[in-house]
């Protein structure tokens, strides 16, 4: 998988990375004609116009994260003689006792991102390009910085998580603030529960008022596709001290592909698209998928687990 210097420059053609001339990811998916279908535009100061329909309007994200060791230790054991991994353990012992399900799960203060994997998305809803940042060596400074400088390149684009307002969104903000990174667009005017990005489990919970059990998981297999395979989200820290990165960045884009099918669907119900157009939609992203699998690797597994929309009972 090449190495980028932000996403934009993964999904921007003709970026070249700051340490040299490198190929970048970039790939759009012809839009079929779709009339009728309401638009969301987002212009690109200073860029050539440009066919609306065609213009970035969403950037679909996901992210992956492990437990800060060292930073468990400075707060919750400062006066004791233990390490990193001891202070994890330790720590997730302690969530797994208070946790009516057993969880080990920690915080998003006591985390850091390993993973963020963004897909640039038109305004007439096509997929225009997929990137994991910071690959291949997936840097967990180098991630945050990329993601950052990259989304104020397109201050009008909104942004399409999966439950990013409580997690992903926090998780890279505590990291901006770690990191120093700037982000002026979304701190200053996207920070807005029901005006700025679009959370489809805030959505589709109808903002807590529902539970969502089964998650992404669910929504995908309702959709035909793959959901979660061999990895799920509690695996990602042995991952993580395997040093197997490259599968937790597989597993993350694989999460950001359900996110944006799930988007799709979603624009259904408000009227945004036909059922029809989606189809159209998923075929072309499929298409464009299979373009893209001597980049991403991965993406072979996910396109072997593909199955069709076929609604029950």
């Amino acid at each position: 998988m090449p190495v980028c210097a932000s996403f934009i420059a993964q999904l921007d053609k003709n970026a070249l990375t700051a340490a040299g001339q490198i190929p970048i990811v970039e790939g759009r998916v012809p839009s079929p004609s779709r009339p009728g279908i309401r638009m969301a535009t987002a212009e690109i100061p200073g860029r050539p116009s440009v066919d609306p329909a065609t213009r970035t309007a969403f950037l679909v994200v996901d992210t992956e994260s492990v437990p800060d060791g060292r930073l468990l230790r400075l707060v919750k054991f400062p006066d004791e003689a233990i390490d990193a991994e001891e202070a994890i353990r330790r720590a997730q012992d302690e969530a797994r006792d208070r946790s009516p399900t057993g969880s080990d799960f920690l915080p998003v203060s006591f985390q850091f991102p390993v993973a963020v994997c963004v897909l640039r998305v038109a305004a007439d809803f096509s997929l225009q390009a997929i990137a994991c940042l910071d690959a291949p060596e997936f840097r967990p400074r180098q991630i945050v910085e990329k993601f950052w400088s990259g989304l104020g390149r397109y201050p009008r684009a909104k942004l399409v998580t999966y439950n990013g307002r409580s997690f992903d969104m926090p998780l890279l903000e505590m990291a901006a603030f770690r990191y120093g990174c700037s982000g002026r667009d979304y701190f200053q005017n996207c920070r807005n529960r029901f005006n700025g990005p679009i959370d489809l489990f805030d959505w589709l919970s109808n903002y807590g008022a529902a539970r969502m059990h089964g998650g992404l998981n669910l929504l995908s297999k309702i959709l035909g596709q793959p959901g979660k395979m061999d990895i799920s989200g509690d695996q990602v820290y042995e991952l993580y001290r395997a040093g197997r990165l490259q599968e937790i960045n597989d597993y993350c884009l694989f999460d950001t592909l359900d996110t944006y099918f799930v988007f799709l669907r979603t624009r259904v119900l408000t009227g945004d698209l036909t059922l029809e157009q989606e189809h159209d939609l998923v075929r072309h992203a499929r298409d464009f998928l299979i373009s893209k699998t001597a980049e991403f690797p991965g993406l072979g597994q996910y396109l072997a687990n593909w199955g069709d929309w076929q609604p029950w009972p």
